[in-house]
């Protein structure tokens, strides 16, 4: 398994840069709120459950590092340190549920000390929880599938050890099929235009030894059926008490796919990727991105440099072609009613 991407290491935040691999294993040390939301916006640190992890890590240092010992002004500050770091992803719920609990060890603190201990202490919760979480989904996902043969997966994006600091959720179910012999390959889109599938995922299963292949975007309905592709299995950053999901973008083409072809479509997310205040996934906002991640890859601009673009960074599938949810309180089928 790989090192963790977030931690706190004494007196900072230690990530892994992942804007920088596969070409470069780099570690950033994270001393201040900007530097943390920077690391945020910039991608260095992604994935809803670890942005979640990370925010509560960000907060408990801001206040581990603060030299202010009137509470009350400490206070003040933490809470608008809570709000920027709110300001940087819209569209994740985790990071808002996270910071709904830390929000709340700040109210009640009645002294510094209590309020640094504290705000360390609910950030490793939240840690241990993701953990906990992944381990269950990889469970209830893995028992989908029948033993006796071994499967074809695709999947899109990364949900493994750098979206969740752990074994992850998509991926923590192909590990664990891996695990029990039922893999006989997962099949990878490069995911553009930030291509997590080509320079993350690739990487972590190359890393633990789990046989992938990796496929352009636009090749995926082909592949689907050339290769038989036995289901498809992604992640979730927000999902509507209907079962309406919000993932990364390309995800609503895999799911079109998927149906055209009868093949199963299974978004793997914990449960605090739920969105009880939304009944549909119209109230889902999505995140539009910087137009220059579309018209450059890498250090490459690949079109004319004053050509329109448009970069949403995620779109929403519609519960219908979603045969399940599998999350960390079991696995939910329609007609979904997550609440």
């Amino acid at each position: 398994m790989l090192n963790r991407p977030v931690e706190l290491y004494r007196d900072t935040l230690r990530i892994i840069d992942q804007s920088r691999l596969p070409e470069l294993m780099r570690y950033e040390y994270i001393y201040t709120l900007r530097e943390g939301i920077r690391a945020i916006k910039d991608l260095k640190v992604r994935g809803a459950p670890l942005i979640a992890i990370f925010a509560a890590y960000l907060v408990a240092l801001i206040a581990i590092r603060s030299k202010e010992k009137n509470l009350k002004r400490l206070k003040t500050r933490l809470h608008r340190a809570i709000e920027k770091i709110e300001d940087t992803r819209p569209t994740a719920v985790n990071l808002f549920k996270a910071m709904k609990e830390v929000r709340k060890i700040v109210e009640d603190a009645r002294t510094r000390d209590e309020l640094i201990y504290n705000l360390r202490k609910k950030a490793e919760e939240i840690d241990e929880a993701e953990k906990l979480n992944c381990e269950k989904i990889s469970d209830y996902g893995a028992a989908l599938f029948k033993p006796g043969r071994k499967y074809r997966i695709m999947t899109i994006c990364n949900t493994g050890f750098f979206a969740t600091n752990h074994i992850g959720t998509a991926l923590g179910v192909i590990y664990k099929l891996h695990t029990e012999g039922l893999l006989e390959r997962v099949y990878v889109p490069e995911t553009r235009p930030l291509l997590q599938g080509a320079r993350l995922t690739m990487w972590e299963l190359s890393q633990n030894s789990v046989p992938a292949v990796l496929l352009t975007d636009n090749a995926t309905g082909f592949v689907m059926e050339r290769e038989k592709i036995d289901a498809v299995i992604v992640g979730a950053d927000r999902i509507a008490r209907n079962g309406d999901t919000a993932n990364k973008i390309g995800t609503l083409n895999l799911a079109i796919l998927a149906h055209h072809f009868g093949i199963p479509f299974y978004v793997a997310a914990p449960f605090t990727s739920v969105d009880s205040e939304l009944s549909s996934g119209i109230g889902i906002p999505i995140e539009k991105r910087d137009e220059k991640e579309v018209k450059w890859v890498r250090k490459c601009l690949i079109t004319k440099e004053d050509a329109r673009a448009i970069n949403y960074a995620f779109d929403i599938t519609p519960n219908f072609l979603i045969t399940a949810i599998i999350t960390d309180r079991g696995v939910f089928r329609k007609p979904y009613n997550l609440s």
